[in-house]
C-alpha cells in the first residue's frame, strides 16, 4: 500500500516533467497531453485502491520517504500519510483533475501554448496532493504554495493580454499576504510544541493556553482566507476567471480554494478548542455565502456567476466547520466539486459556441445547437440550488439543519436567503443562455453549435456524480467517522423534516420564479439597471472601488513620492556624485600620465620634499 501512495502522488508530478522537459518548448503535440492524461488516471486508480483498503480495514497507510530536517529540537521527516480525510480529498481532486485534463485536450487542442499548459496544469495537481496527503504542517505549506504558484502560472497562461497578467497578479499577491499569517502560525506550532507532524502537534495543544491556541488559530485562518479567498481576501476569485476554462473548473471546484476548507478539517481538533475562533469563521462564511450569492444575481459575465456560486458555496463550507460539523464541511466540498466542475466545463462549451463570448445578455435559445451541454448544466444547477436527489441537496440541507439545530438562528436565516439566490441566479443562467429569447447571433457574427463529443464524454460522468453523490453519504460517514465526530444536533424529527421541506419550497419557488420571468417576460426591464441596489450590487458592494481608493491609490502615490523624493533626488543623486568624483579625480590623474621624465622627476622630487617633512614635523612634536 505505501507503493499506492507514492503512485497517487508523483505520477502527476511526472506528467508535468513529461509535457515540459521533452515538449516545452516544441510545437504542439497531442502526446503532450495525452500521457498527462494517463497519468493522472493512474493517481485517481491508486487513490481509489487506498480509499476502499482505509475503508475496510480503518488504518492510515504512512509513508515515510528521508529524513527532513534534523536541526534543533526538530527532527522532521518527509513524511505522507493516506488516512480517512487526506484520501476523501485525494479521491476528489484525482476524479475532476483526470476529467479536466482529458476535457482540456479538446478545449486547448488549437492552442499554441498546448505542451506548457499540460505541463502546469499537471504541476498543480501534484501541488495539491502534496497539500492534503503531507504528514505535518511544513509539508502542507509546500504544497499550498506550489498551489499559489502553478495558479499563478495558470491564471495568467495567455499572458499576452494584460488583464490576464494583471489578474495573476492579484491572486499571486493576494495569497502571499494571507500565507504570511498562515507561516506565522506555523512558526507558532513549533515555538510551542516542538513539532510540526499532525498527531504530535494536535497531542500537545492540549497542553497550552488558550489564548496560545487562539492566535494559531487565527493565523492558520488567515492562510485559510486567502486560498478560500474569503472576505477581504476574495477579490481575486472572480479575477482569476482570465484563465483558460479548465483553469477555472480545477482551481474552483476540488483544487485550490478548497484548500482552505481541508486546512481548517485537518487543524478541527484545535478549532474545536477555539471555539470563539470557530463562532466567527461561521459567522463570517455565512456573511461571504449571503455576499457572493448577492453579486451572482446581477452579474452578466457566465464565468464570473459560476465563480460568485463558488465562494458562496464555500462560505457555506466554513459555517460547518465554524459550528464545529467538520464532516458536513468535507462531505459538502466533496459534492459540490463535481457539480461546480461541470458547471465551468459546460460554460467552456458555450465559449466555444460563442466565439469566447462571455455575455449572457448576447445569448438566448441555445438549447436547440447544445443540447447535451444544455442538459448537463441544467442537472449542474439542480444540484447547486440542492433540489433531491441530486448531490448538492444532501450536503446543503445538512449545512441549514446544523445551524438552525446550534440555535444559530442568524446564520440559519442567512443560509436560507442565500440558498433562494442560489437557485435563482443559477436558472437565469439556464434561462437566458439556454432557453429564453434568441439573440440576434448573425448581427454578432455568431453560429452556434455543440462542442465535439469528445469533450461531451469527457465532462458525462460529472453529470451522473452530480446526481448520485450524495447517496454514498453513509460510506463517506462511516470512512471519516474515525477522526471526525459524525454528528448531528439533537432536533425532534417532525422539525427536520419541516425543515427540508421549507428549504425545497422556497427553492423551488425561487427557481419558479427565475423560469417565469425570463421565459415569459423577458427578464427585468433596462430601467433596473439604474437603480442603486443593481449598481451597488454590480459594482460588487463598491469593495474593489474602495481598495482601490484606500489602499492601491496611496500606495501608488507613496510609490511615487519613494520614487521621485527618494530614489531619483536622494539615492541616485548620491550614486551619480560618486561616480561624477571618481570620473573627475581619474580626469586630473590622467592628466599626470604624460610621459615626460622631467615632469614625473619634478613630482618625485615634491614627493620626497612631503615625506621629509612629515617626517619632521613627526619627531618635532614627539620630541615635544
Amino acid at each position: 500500500m505505501e507503493a499506492l501512495v507514492l503512485i497517487a502522488l508523483f505520477s502527476p508530478l511526472a506528467g508535468s516533467l513529461f509535457a515540459g522537459l521533452f515538449f516545452g518548448s516544441r510545437e504542439k503535440n497531442p502526446i503532450a497531453g495525452v500521457v498527462p492524461c494517463l497519468l493522472l488516471g493512474v493517481s485517481m486508480i491508486a487513490s481509489f485502491i487506498l480509499l476502499a483498503h482505509i475503508y475496510t480495514s480503518g488504518e492510515a497507510v504512512r509513508v515515510k520517504l528521508f529524513d527532513w530536517i534534523n536541526s534543533g529540537h526538530l527532527n522532521l521527516a518527509f513524511g505522507f500519510a493516506a488516512d480517512q480525510i487526506s484520501v476523501v480529498m485525494m479521491a476528489v481532486v484525482t476524479i475532476v483533475s483526470t476529467i479536466v485534463h482529458v476535457y482540456s485536450v479538446g478545449y486547448m487542442a488549437h492552442d499554441k501554448g498546448f505542451n506548457r499548459f499540460f505541463s502546469y496544469l499537471s504541476a498543480f495537481v501534484f501541488s495539491m496532493m502534496t497539500l492534503v496527503m503531507s504528514d505535518n504542517f511544513l509539508g502542507l505549506f509546500i504544497g499550498w504554495e506550489g498551489v499559489g504558484l502553478c495558479s499563478y502560472l495558470l491564471i495568467g497562461f495567455w499572458y499576452h493580454k494584460p488583464f490576464a497578467s494583471w489578474a495573476a497578479n492579484e491572486a499571486f499577491i493576494m495569497n502571499r499576504i494571507a500565507d504570511l499569517g498562515m507561516l506565522l502560525g506555523i512558526f507558532l506550532i513549533y515555538w510551542h510544541t516542538g513539532s510540526l507532524e499532525y498527531t504530535t502537534v494536535f497531542d500537545r495543544m492540549r497542553e497550552l493556553e488558550i489564548g496560545i491556541l487562539q492566535w494559531i488559530a487565527i493565523l492558520l485562518f488567515i492562510g485559510a482566507m486567502g486560498k478560500s479567498a474569503q472576505f477581504p481576501l476574495h477579490t481575486w476569485l472572480a479575477n482569476a476567471m482570465e484563465g483558460p476554462t479548465p483553469v477555472s473548473a480545477l482551481i474552483h471546484a476540488a483544487t485550490m480554494v478548497t484548500a482552505g476548507v481541508y486546512l481548517l478539517v485537518r487543524a478541527s481538533p484545535l478549532y474545536t478548542i477555539t471555539s470563539d475562533v470557530s463562532l466567527f469563521v461561521a459567522h463570517l462564511g455565512a456573511f461571504v455565502a449571503f455576499f457572493a450569492a448577492s453579486m451572482a444575481l446581477v452579474a452578466t459575465d457566465l464565468k464570473r456567476i459560476i465563480a460568485y456560486s463558488t465562494l458562496s458555496q464555500l462560505g457555506y463550507m466554513f459555517v460547518a466547520a465554524g459550528l464545529g460539523y467538520y464532516w458536513i464541511a468535507l462531505f459538502h466540498l466533496m459534492t459540490h466539486a463535481f457539480f461546480k466542475a461541470l458547471l465551468f466545463l459546460g460554460a467552456g462549451n458555450v465559449m466555444h459556441a460563442m466565439h469566447d463570448e462571455l455575455n449572457i445578455r448576447k445569448m438566448g435559445r441555445l438549447y436547440a445547437a447544445m443540447k447535451p451541454t444544455a442538459i448537463m448544466m441544467t442537472i449542474a444547477s439542480v444540484a447547486l440550488a440542492g433540489i433531491y436527489p441530486f448531490a448538492g441537496f444532501f450536503s446543503k440541507d445538512k449545512i441549514l439543519e446544523v445551524a438552525f439545530g446550534s440555535g444559530n438562528a442568524l446564520i440559519w436565516a442567512v443560509l436560507l436567503t442565500t440558498a433562494a439566490m442560489t437557485a435563482f441566479y443559477s436558472f437565469r443562467v439556464v434561462m437566458m443562455v439556454f432557453f429564453g429569447k434568441e439573440a440576434n447571433y448573425e448581427k454578432l457574427h455568431i453560429h452556434p453549435h455543440e462542442a465535439p463529443k469528445f469533450m461531451l464524454v469527457a465532462i458525462a460522468p460529472l453529470a451522473i456524480l452530480a446526481v448520485i453523490a450524495g447517496f454514498f453519504e453513509h460510506f463517506y460517514s462511516d470512512l471519516v467517522s474515525k477522526m471526525l465526530k459524525v454528528n448531528m444536533p439533537e432536533m425532534d424529527h417532525s422539525i427536520a423534516i419541516g425543515l427540508i421541506f421549507l428549504t425545497l419550497a422556497i427553492v423551488l419557488a425561487s427557481i419558479g420564479f427565475a423560469v417565469w420571468r425570463y421565459q415569459f417576460k423577458g427578464g427585468f426591464a433596462k430601467s433596473w439597471q439604474q437603480n442603486p441596489v443593481f449598481k451597488f450590487l454590480s459594482n460588487e458592494w463598491f469593495i474593489p472601488a474602495l481598495y482601490k481608493k484606500a489602499i492601491i491609490a496611496p500606495y501608488m502615490k507613496l510609490s511615487e513620492i519613494a520614487w521621485i523624493k527618494m530614489d531619483l533626488k536622494a539615492v541616485d543623486f548620491m550614486v551619480d556624485m560618486v561616480a561624477k568624483l571618481v570620473m573627475t579625480a581619474s580626469g586630473k590623474l590622467r592628466e599626470t600620465h604624460t610621459g615626460s621624465l622631467s615632469y614625473m622627476l619634478r613630482w618625485m622630487g615634491a614627493g620626497v620634499t612631503a615625506l621629509l617633512a612629515i617626517v619632521f614635523i613627526a619627531r618635532f612634536f614627539k620630541g615635544v
